[in-house]
């Protein structure tokens, strides 16, 4: 099973990667690809921006690594209550390509952040949206305040109770 995965961020230390990542990991039998939103930068999408550029080619290596894969790991950043401007800029640009951005590709949504919400929000939001982008979402999980609850050094959950959360989830959704 080819999993894709990737942190809805551009920071080069993005904690959404690092739960991504691991999250990915705890699949048996998982083919791994790690996505980074940096090797997808675009300028800023606009409607006179597409007139000029068309389909932009990197927008289409995006959908074509959705297309490869057979479940996707994604950890949204929150900016403010929102997705992040990496993450809503290459939806933006996928999507004039194909409203089934997620092609019906089965979904573990996950969100992070330093506060106690953990990404609350933008978790709320992409539950709500993503559907209708081709995301068929089978769970989703929030890590609250990530440096109290994530082991960088271990790339892990360090709070027994919400690993044991987050491996139940995966266990009995997939």
């Amino acid at each position: 099973m080819k999993i894709i995965t990737f942190g809805g961020s551009n920071s080069q230390h993005s904690i959404n990667k690092h739960l991504a990542t691991y999250a990915a990991g705890l699949f048996e039998n998982g083919e791994v690809e790690i996505l980074d939103l940096n090797d997808y930068a675009m300028p800023l999408f606009s409607v006179d921006l597409e007139k000029q550029v068309g389909q932009h080619e990197i927008a289409k290596a995006f959908l074509a690594k959705i297309a490869s894969a057979d479940l996707l790991v994604v950890s949204l950043a929150e900016n403010n209550g929102n997705y992040s401007v990496a993450f809503k800029n290459i939806f933006d640009w996928s999507s004039r390509i194909t409203k089934e951005v997620f092609q019906q590709k089965p979904m573990l949504l996950l969100a992070t952040s330093p506060g106690p919400r953990g990404g609350a929000s933008v978790l709320e939001i992409a539950n709500n949206a993503l559907p209708r982008y081709g995301a068929q979402i089978k769970a989703t999980f929030s890590l609250p305040t990530f440096n109290a609850n994530f082991d960088l050094e271990g790339n892990k959950i360090s709070n027994a109770e919400l690993d044991k959360e987050l491996k139940d989830i995966i266990k009995s959704s997939f």
